[in-house]
């Protein structure tokens, strides 16, 4: 289910929303005020980033300036009240992908969100990382993970299997030397490169625990 973080100090607004996100399948996450999504955001992932810009404390704007200092990704949408040039612009600069005006017809709104999580059905998650299965580029908490070839081939593999194990034979066609000893090598390389706990399956393979 995609995951959501909503950012309104407007009550009435924020609960109409939320219940319609949760009639179309989407889990919200929702605060009133920025310092509480900067501390969500850094406890939990988020799928997606609603910021209205005029909340106490901490803005939205200024929210998302901090999160894309810190490296992260997380699509976001701004909705505010403000559609002036100057506004808007501050919001692109901070990072946003984009940007409602209040007022707003919800069918809008979703269909936003809707193209901006789209590819995140061609992702595959596991735990705090996912596959591209595009690309097969692989990401951690939304960001580019860098791997070598021969460790990021055998995570992919391991990816794409998940929950299942992937077979030994896959896995042995990311390898140089094609015995048990350098898989093993690799396995455990990976485990410590990722944390993942990763198992030996008997007659089987590895599979990501």
């Amino acid at each position: 289910m995609i995951k959501i973080l909503l950012l309104e100090d407007d009550p009435n607004l924020a609960k109409s929303l939320v219940k319609y996100l949760q009639r179309h399948n989407y889990e919200v996450d929702w605060v009133k005020q920025g310092e509480e999504a900067i501390d969500l955001s850094y406890d939990n992932k988020y799928d997606l980033y609603l910021f209205d810009v005029n909340v106490p404390l901490v803005n939205g704007i200024d929210v998302l300036t901090g999160l894309r200092q810190a490296e992260d990704r997380t699509p976001t949408i701004i909705i505010s009240a403000q559609i002036d040039i100057d506004s808007m612009t501050k919001g692109f600069a901070a990072g946003a992908d984009d940007y409602v005006k209040k007022p707003f017809d919800p069918e809008e709104l979703l269909l936003r969100i809707k193209a901006k999580t789209m590819l995140l059905k061609e992702r595959v998650t596991v735990h705090s990382y996912s596959l591209d299965m595009t690309n097969h580029e692989v990401y951690h908490d939304n960001i580019l993970y860098g791997m070598g070839e021969v460790q990021k081939s055998i995570f992919v593999a391991l990816l794409r299997a998940y929950p299942q194990p992937a077979s030994k034979e896959v896995l042995m066609e990311s390898l140089v030397t094609q015995n048990d000893g350098a898989l093993r090598v690799n396995i455990v390389k990976l485990k410590k490169e990722t944390g993942l706990g990763i198992q030996a399956v008997r007659g089987v393979g590895y599979k990501i625990l």
